[in-house]
């Protein structure tokens, strides 16, 4: 009696949680309006460049900060790989705190300083500080920091989610911003007096930056590098990237919370039994953008996750400098791998990892990842 009373008692939760989650679901939209990226006035465009110029240095000191639990991988790997590329600042890799700072949803990496190296070693404080998503808001370590560095005369730059922090930090009251599409109700909630901006990739307001999701991270470092060196370079290092288009322009509304987009993931979960590992081979010059752009695809699927692999534990070199740690030490990899790296440009990789993705698992998979990257153009389709 006492087995068949659980059973029932299981299967009345069943019921009652799939007659919730059909409610929930029945509330979504059928998909996102997709209204189209309104215009930017030259006007605008020229006032976020001139508010961007170097506030201290003629070479500029930017300052990318992680917390060593967990930050968003392109959000932290992007800005490093653009800026270092383009030789016009001085990069550091920052971590709250000793120790590798784990990324997520993949890849590790060895930072070049904490903040308190950072501290020592620069007293007078960065030019700009770049704040990624993080897994906590309102780590105090970090939050203070923001605090002394915007009080030092930096310029702070929240992206994606990493909006949030720059928020618990206090330093969006009153302010004009933006953030990953997902995050917005919350960012206006737990802070009203944050003025939120759409239709916009990236936002200034008196010395404080913030951008949408994940891969506006791109547009936001091209963006910064015209502030500091002029279009013309701006564009160069856009060409390497494989970029043809990095205007702010955005289409918010194409970004959303749908039903499509619910199922797909519901259904990716409930089938993955764990999902695949793909492996990804970690080797010395890696290119660490088109590194961060492929791990970070894979491994928003619900169904797979990259990992990088190596003969050795020690971090490896990347193309400009920082050190990534495996995560597997293995000569080889005895599943299903991911290509090497080579021939292409960085946003090349992303598109030919989102029609792999979706070669594999479908398009509606796809439109996935490149909804959680708020990625133009695949989401909205």
């Amino acid at each position: 009696m006492a087995l068949r009373t659980v059973a029932w008692s299981g299967l009345g939760v069943i019921v009652v949680g799939a007659a919730l989650f059909a409610g929930w679901m029945s509330t979504l939209p059928g998909r996102a309006p997709n209204m189209g990226a309104p215009a930017i006035s030259p006007g605008e465009i020229a006032s976020d460049i001139a508010a961007l110029k170097p506030p201290k240095r003629a070479r500029p000191l930017v300052a990318i900060v992680g917390l060593n639990d967990a930050t968003e991988t392109t959000d932290y790997l992007m800005p490093y790989g653009v800026l270092k590329r383009a030789d016009v600042a001085d990069v550091v890799a920052v971590a709250s705190a000793p120790g590798p700072v784990k990324l997520f949803p993949a890849l590790k990496v060895a930072p070049d300083a904490t903040i308190a190296d950072f501290d020592a070693q620069h007293p007078d404080g960065a030019d700009y500080v770049i704040v990624p998503a993080m897994s906590r808001d309102d780590d105090p370590v970090v939050t203070r920091w923001l605090r002394e560095q915007k009080a030092k005369g930096a310029i702070i730059i929240g992206v994606c989610a990493g909006a949030k922090v720059v928020a618990a930090a206090g330093l969006l009251d009153g302010r004009q911003a933006t953030t990953h599409w997902y995050y917005v109700g919350e960012l206006r909630k737990k802070h009203p007096d944050v003025v939120y901006v759409a239709d916009r990739r990236m936002v200034v307001d008196d010395g404080v930056a913030t951008t949408t999701g994940v891969t506006a991270s791109m547009p936001m470092s091209l963006t910064l590098i015209e502030a500091i060196a002029g279009r013309p370079k701006a564009e160069d290092v856009a060409h390497a990237l494989g970029l043809k288009d990095w205007s702010l322009r955005h289409d918010s509304g194409a970004f959303a919370l749908t039903r499509p987009f619910a199922l797909t993931v519901t259904r990716n979960v409930l089938t993955s039994l764990g999902g695949e590992k793909f492996g990804m081979a970690l080797e010395p010059g890696v290119d660490e953008l088109s590194l961060a752009l492929v791990a970070d695809a894979w491994s928003r699927t619900y169904r797979s996750r990259a990992q990088t692999f190596a003969a050795t534990g020690e971090p490896q070199t990347s193309r400009n400098g920082l050190r990534i740690l495996p995560d597997v030490v293995a000569a080889d990899w005895s599943g299903p791998a991911l290509p090497r790296l080579e021939g292409r440009a960085p946003a090349e990789f992303l598109d030919q990892a989102l029609d792999a993705i979706a070669k594999r698992y479908g398009e509606p998979t796809a439109r996935v990842v490149a909804m959680q990257l708020e990625y133009p153009g695949r989401a909205a389709q």
